[in-house]
Order: structure tokens, then sequence, then C-alpha cells
């Protein structure tokens, strides 16, 4: 089977899932109207379903143009994902150039680093390079009021909306024996396995939560969610094996990787929303909140499956 026809066939598939979803928030909603009950829950339920449809003819519209459009799109959800993260996060004057290096220097290259497949760079332009060099430019700047807090949520926000999920369109350019021309196919796999495991853990949550995991950092977040959505997603990722280079039970093996690397960035990010007293990250998702609110989940996944996949399978 060709990648075109696997492609096809799970986006067959997450369509079928969709339109399911989508009838049956529509007849909760309608049920809702008509006895009373959480619209604000079902609201919610189906907005995210709204927001995924678009999701949907986003990786679509990536696999019919190709890769540079996949690269685009990763790198411009970099962008305003690290715009969302410095507007909760406030900054001095003396902040401006390295950001502005951020955003107009540090993303494209990124990106392009990906686009020429120069590995060694990419890995090390900005945990090396960057860390080293924007607290420097900063302090040229002269302001030295908090700049290790200043500093260090440039280099933090860099690092999480910019390097690591940059990890997820670099999957492209592994080069593993067997699977020539295939990679988008992983992408895909780690995206599936990533959201599917968000949308079923609150799910899960909301169907059966009792038991509360962090409820000062994410009170959405409980063990029941937890263990039967991420269990749920890893059967899915597991059945998913046919578009990988991996058997049944490594497909298995790294979907939980990808599900609790999942799981803790969600948390962690939750936790620095928690402290600079924010629900969400923006606005620019219904149903899911900012681009981050979506993605924070993706930035602790991406990194380690590429280097899972790096070192067993290249």
């Amino acid at each position: 089977m060709t990648m075109q026809h696997k492609f096809w066939w799970v986006m067959g598939g997450v369509l079928v899932l969709l339109t399911i979803a989508s009838a049956i928030g529509e007849l909760l909603a309608l049920r809702s109207r008509r006895f009373g009950g959480n619209d604000g829950v079902i609201a919610n339920l189906n907005a995210r379903i709204r927001a995924w449809w678009v999701m949907a003819a986003v990786l679509c519209a990536c696999f019919l143009l190709g890769r540079v459009a996949t690269l685009v799109l990763f790198a411009l959800a970099s962008f305003f994902a690290l715009r969302e993260f410095l507007t909760l996060t406030p900054s001095r004057r003396g902040d401006h150039l390295p950001l502005v290096l951020c955003f107009y220097l540090a993303i494209p290259l990124q990106y392009w680093l990906i686009g020429i497949e120069w590995y060694g760079l990419f890995a090390i332009l900005i945990p090396v390079y960057g860390f080293l060099l924007l607290p420097a430019i900063t302090a040229l700047e002269g302001d030295v009021e908090d700049f290790l807090s200043r500093t260090t949520k440039i280099l933090w926000g860099l690092m999480l909306t910019v390097y690591c999920i940059s990890y997820a369109p670099a999957l492209l350019l592994l080069h593993i024996p067997g699977y020539t021309d295939q990679n988008l196919l992983l992408l895909v796999y780690l995206l599936l396995v990533v959201q599917l495991s968000d949308v079923l853990q609150y799910v899960f949550g909301k169907l059966f939560g009792r038991h509360k995991l962090a409820p000062e950092v994410s009170p959405s977040k409980t063990v029941e969610g937890l263990f039967g959505g991420g269990l749920a997603a890893i059967a899915i990722g597991a059945g998913l094996w046919w578009i990988t280079p991996f058997s049944f039970w490594i497909s298995a093996g790294m979907s939980l990787v990808i599900v609790l690397a999942g799981f803790l960035g969600g948390l962690a990010l939750s936790a620095v929303k928690r402290s600079l007293g924010a629900k969400d990250w923006g606005t620019m998702i219904e149903g899911h909140g900012g681009m981050l609110d979506r993605f924070d989940s993706i930035s602790f996944a991406a990194p380690i499956f590429f280097h899972l996949v790096h070192y067993f399978y290249t």
C-alpha cells in the first residue's frame, strides 16, 4: 500500500469519527435545550469538534501541498504560540531586540534548517547559540531589572514553542530504511495520538472523573481521564502500526511514551498559566483556547518521539 493510500485511509477514519462526534454533539445540544442540562460542557464539546474539523482540513491541505507547506504551517504555529507565551509574560524595553530576533530570525532559521536537512545545526541552534547569545544581547541593552527572570522566560518560551515544536516536522528529515518517502505518516501518527489522547482524556474525565490529579494546576485532569483516555489513545496508536515502521507492540510502546509525555507537557504548561493567573494561552481557536493550548502536549511529546525513532530506526 502506498503512502497516499495509507494517508487517505487514516483520514477517512478521522472524518468518520468527526461525523459521528458532530452528530452526537448536535443531539446532546438538542436534548439540553429541550430538557435542560449542562449547556456549558456541551457547547465546549461542540466547539472542540468544530475546531477538529478545521485541523483535519489543514492536515489534508499540508499533505496535498507537500513538505514546504507543512514546514510553513508549523513555523506559523510556533510564531503564534511564542506570541501567546510572551504576551502573558511581561517584558521590558531591554527585551525588545532579543524578542525581534526570536520571532524574525530564530523561527525561520530553525525551520529552514529542517528544510535543507541540516540536522546537526538544527539540534543545537537554539539550546546552544540562542541560550548564549540572547542573554548577552539583553545585557548589552543595559536593563538589569529582573534580568534573570526576564531572560529565563524568553529562553524557555523559545525552547517550548519553537525548538520543541519543530521536532514534529523534523520527522520529515529522518532516513529510515524501508520507509522511504513515508515520513509524513510518522508526523500524522504523532499528531493523531497526541490529540486523540487529549480529547479522550477530556471525555473520560467528564464521564467518569472522580479523583483530581492536580486540582491546583489543572482542575479538569482526573485519574480516570488519564487512564481511560490514555489507554484508549494507546490502543488506537497500536492499531495504526501499519502506517509506521513499527510492529504492533512497538507502536503501542511508542504511543505510551507519546501519551505520557503529552500529559506532562499539558500539566507543566497549565502550571505556568495558573502562576500567571490565566485560564488559556489565548482565544485563537474556539473551544481550545490559544495555539499553545493545542501544542502544549506536542512540545513535550515531539522531541522524545523524534529521538526514539532516530536512535532505533536510522
